[in-house]
């Protein structure tokens, strides 16, 4: 989906004039994203305020009961998505067409019934006229379940057959999905004590009804927010769930009636289960710290910090972007996002010291996706796989350490050589922010500090994100963009607008875990697997591999990961892995499914910055994230690159593997100490796999092929120094 920078509404006060981040913090506003002015736009940024502080309120203040609480999560966003994103990109000036008849007729249906069906909703409340178990199929079904789903798909047909219409323009087909998504969450919140129960045994035709309006309804959002690959991918399980008796194999099931498979697929089985359950929790209250980041302009200052560092080196915007886009990548948890929101600045500055359009396309997507491997954050990653794993947040993020250095160091020492090779610049200084003045300002680092201590003096991950969130506020409070009652409302406006992506994309994941608790095809894809691998360890982490790029191609990180550790990782563990190790190798992978081939939506993002050739620009991020790659299998055979064992063990394999990655960054860039030649680059590579695998042996080899290439660059070997001392 394509994306313009548009300049935020919040007020912007005047900042030191030695910058060159401006505007990097500006809302990124989607193809489709609809802007009101006036009245209706307060009005929209004060639901989006509430929604945000809903949640902040529920999570440190007064928790709700889980069920209820995710309802609203879901039916909020789904309510607040269809008013504000359109079902196609939206001009920004132009005249509104008027209704035409179909869309009129459609509309005039859709509002006679979901009228009908909230109304019954209503008088079930009031009355307490509630289909309870046992209660006759039809009771209700004729003014609440088949108006309810009728409505719904009339609104989603006059959506879809609409005109354009401006980006400040209502859109009535919009608001009747926005209604259809508030009375199914209400439906399942007054008869949540009925479901719990029956959902998985004896549904109600209502039950069913209003699930599948749920479902259509989120994988609408998720269409209209993550694309249609996420959507096609559902769609595939859910007719899994019907297929089954005529599959074969291990994909063979008894199948479901479509009662009780709609039903228990909106439950905490499914759609209320552990991916909303990360979304209502850990994902909005980061995304939320995030928007204060970004509202506070301290988000702006981290890139900042980041040129006046390093953009005067050569390649210096380059270096900037490794830096600057992996801390915000850390935060944001989106990959494609951040190279958007970053890549706006510095795409163009690389481009201007000499790197080719592909290449700093290339290397800012690289720098972004690796945010999400970077603790303490993770873009999420690292609650979410506290959750799965009931292992502790503090020991998944000590593990993290070691690999999201190995890889920033990699991507680092690959731009630095791409810089060696076309003997490029950096900056000039003067077009720099002063290092000196944003060394005063160095307090601005607090809230990334105060999140890390309170995690690791054993606060809970939610009282350390909320605390880390006011610190944004208040170190404000010593620049000159001090955040007030209007930035802060501002900070919370933005949030929500930022986190209805995730919300839709692990509702939709949601769908997909359903099916895989109700089929148990995970357990039987585990049985495939090991027969598979054969008892071998590392064919079963290649087809590991191969599962988790190939979900992650098509949804958000997030998402894949949750899904690839559902389908992949008991088998993992079965076969004799650490929990931890296989999570850790899924998850790896589902991240830099972002950078590879050929669906690689970061890379895609910043080719369409760059304006260069998308599926060149995804190879060579490909390149510039080679270490990901290696770097799963490193931690799978040395379990110490995981902060697992002796120091002295942990430091050995951490040394080892930077000499070894800084070789193999070489021999990927074909130059160490000037260029090396095709049998060299192969020499130095099969060197740089040795030091990384982590034995003393494969180590000592590593080292002197390491000698050997640098004596001959150097000129101290040759054949006729060779021939010499032969004599």
């Amino acid at each position: 989906m394509s994306t313009t920078k548009l300049a935020a509404t919040a007020a912007e006060p005047e900042i030191a004039s030695e910058t060159i981040a401006e505007g990097v913090d500006d809302e990124v506003i989607s193809s489709n994203q609809r802007v009101f002015g006036g009245n209706l736009g307060l009005l929209m940024a004060a639901l989006c305020v509430l929604y945000t502080s809903f949640h902040i309120f529920v999570m440190n203040v007064y928790p709700l009961e889980p069920w209820v609480y995710r309802l609203i999560h879901v039916g909020g966003g789904l309510a607040l998505g269809f008013v504000l994103y359109a079902a196609r990109g939206l001009p920004d000036t132009g005249e509104d067409a008027s209704l035409s008849v179909t869309e009129r007729a459609l509309t005039l249906g859709s509002a006679v019934l979901l009228a009908v069906a909230g109304g019954q909703l209503a008088a079930m409340w009031i009355m307490g006229d509630l289909v309870t178990t046992g209660a006759p199929a039809t009771k209700h079904l004729y003014t609440f379940g088949y108006p309810l789903i009728g409505g719904t798909l009339l609104a989603l047909g006059a959506s879809w057959s609409a005109p354009t219409r401006r980006r400040t323009t209502l859109s009535w087909a919009d608001n009747l999905l926005s209604l259809a998504a508030v009375i199914v969450a209400l439906y399942i919140i007054i008869h949540a004590d009925f479901l719990r129960i029956r959902a998985q045994v004896f549904p109600h035709p209502n039950d069913m009804w209003a699930s599948i309006a749920g479902i259509v309804l989120i994988l609408e959002l998720t269409r209209r927010l993550a694309g249609l690959a996420l959507v096609m991918i559902v769609a595939v399980f859910i007719a899994y769930g019907f297929l089954g008796p005529w599959l074969p194999g291990v994909l063979f099931h008894n199948g479901y009636a479509p009662a009780r498979f709609f039903a228990f697929i909106y439950t905490d089985n499914g759609i209320l289960g552990p991916t909303t359950s990360i979304s209502s929790t850990y994902i909005i209250l980061f995304i939320a710290f995030a928007a204060f980041l970004q509202a506070s302009r301290v988000g702006e200052y981290f890139v900042n910090f980041a040129f006046a560092a390093a953009g005067g080196s050569r390649g210096g915007p380059a270096k900037v972007a490794v830096f600057a886009s992996g801390l915000m990548g850390m935060i944001n948890g989106t990959s494609a996002g951040n190279v958007v929101a970053t890549g706006s600045l510095t795409i163009p500055l690389m481009k201007k010291v000499g790197y080719k359009p592909q290449t700093a396309a290339s290397v800012e997507a690289a720098a972004s996706t690796g945010g999400q491997i970077m603790p303490p954050i993770m873009g999420a990653g690292a609650f979410i796989m506290s959750e799965i794993t009931a292992i502790p947040y503090r020991d998944i993020a000590i593990a993290a350490l070691i690999p999201a250095i190995l890889y920033f160091v990699s991507v680092y020492f690959m731009v630095d050589k791409e810089a060696l090779k076309h003997n490029m610049k950096g900056l000039p200084r003067d077009q720099l922010p002063s290092f000196r003045l944003m060394l005063k300002r160095v307090f601005l680092f607090i809230p990334i500090i105060i999140l890390i201590g309170a995690l690791f003096m054993g606060y809970s991950v939610i009282r350390a994100g909320t605390l880390s969130m006011a610190a944004a506020a208040v170190v404000s409070w010593l620049t000159p963009t001090k955040m007030g009652i209007k930035e802060i409302f501002w900070g919370l406006e933005i949030a929500a607008r930022m986190a209805l992506q995730m919300v839709a994309v692990c509702a939709a994941a949601g769908v997909i875990v359903g099916v895989i608790a109700l089929t148990g095809i995970g357990t039987r894809f585990s049985s495939l697997l090991l027969s598979l691998a054969g008892q071998s360890q590392l064919v079963g982490m290649m087809f590991a591999m191969l599962v988790a790029i190939i979900l992650g191609m098509g949804m958000p990180t997030t998402a894949a990961y949750a899904v690839a550790a559902a389908v992949i990782a008991p088998g993992l563990i079965r076969m004799g892995i650490e929990p931890l190790t296989a999570h850790f190798f899924i998850f790896y992978y589902a991240v830099i499914s972002a950078i590879t081939p050929p669906v690689a939506l970061a890379a895609y993002a910043g080719a369409a910055i760059a304006q260069s050739d998308p599926m060149k620009t995804s190879v060579e991020s490909f390149k510039f994230g080679l270490a990901a790659f290696v770097v799963p299998f490193m931690f799978f055979y040395s379990s110490e690159m995981l902060m697992q064992g002796e120091w002295i063990d942990i430091l050995h394999v951490f040394v080892t593997a930077l000499f070894g990655i800084y070789m193999m960054a070489s021999a990927v860039q074909g130059w160490m100490f000037g260029r090396l030649n095709t049998v060299l680059r192969v020499i130095t590579l099969i060197g740089a796999l040795g030091m990384i695998k982590g034995g003393w042996m494969t180590d000592l080899g590593g080292l002197v092929i390491a000698v050997v290439v640098i004596a001959i660059q150097r000129g101290l070997l040759s054949p006729r120094t060779i021939t010499r001392g032969m004599d």
